[in-house]
């Protein structure tokens, strides 16, 4: 994480915490001509509602502009990480272990490059997170260095 996106978590915690909520992700990059602002919330139990998404838009914006710590135009954009969330760090891994995910690889395993399963063990090895997951091929086990995406996924046939 760049010291400008830790500027802009320090100044967001407190308002998460205030407001019962937690963060999932930040992610400060360039799209197109556009710096774009994205974070993304979670509330547990019961989900972000739409007012939490405005209330942290709002106080995280004034307090953006107070500290000036961007030096450049940009969006913010406020919002849940959604069912089909990415696994970008650690937590988010244990978070999820047990659940269905959806991993692509850089390199070929076993012949492949895109696995569905379920996400059956999370490890912090050598700071490399080995993901361990069945699918509808024998279970593997692929090094964090390998995997380009990582996302939670959700049939609509399963029951809660």
């Amino acid at each position: 994480m760049s010291d400008l996106q830790e500027q802009i978590q320090q100044l967001l915690e407190p308002i998460l915490t205030s407001l019962g909520l937690t963060l999932w992700d930040l992610d400060f990059k360039k799209e197109g001509p556009q710096w774009l602002l994205r974070i993304y919330i979670e509330h547990e139990p019961g989900g972000v509602t739409l007012g939490d998404c405005e209330t942290v838009s709002r106080d995280l914006g004034t307090a953006l502009d107070v500290e000036d710590i961007i030096p450049h135009a940009y969006t913010l954009e406020v919002s849940s990480p959604g069912l089909d969330r990415s696994l970008t760090k650690p937590e988010h891994y244990r978070k999820c272990a047990g659940t269905r995910v959806k991993v692509k690889t850089y390199q070929l395993i076993n012949g492949e490059k895109v696995f569905r399963g379920k996400l059956t063990e999370a490890s912090w090895t050598l700071s490399l997170p080995a993901l361990k997951m069945l699918s509808n091929c024998p279970p593997f086990s692929a090094t964090i260095d390998n995997v380009s995406t990582l996302k939670r996924t959700i049939s609509i046939s399963e029951k809660s």
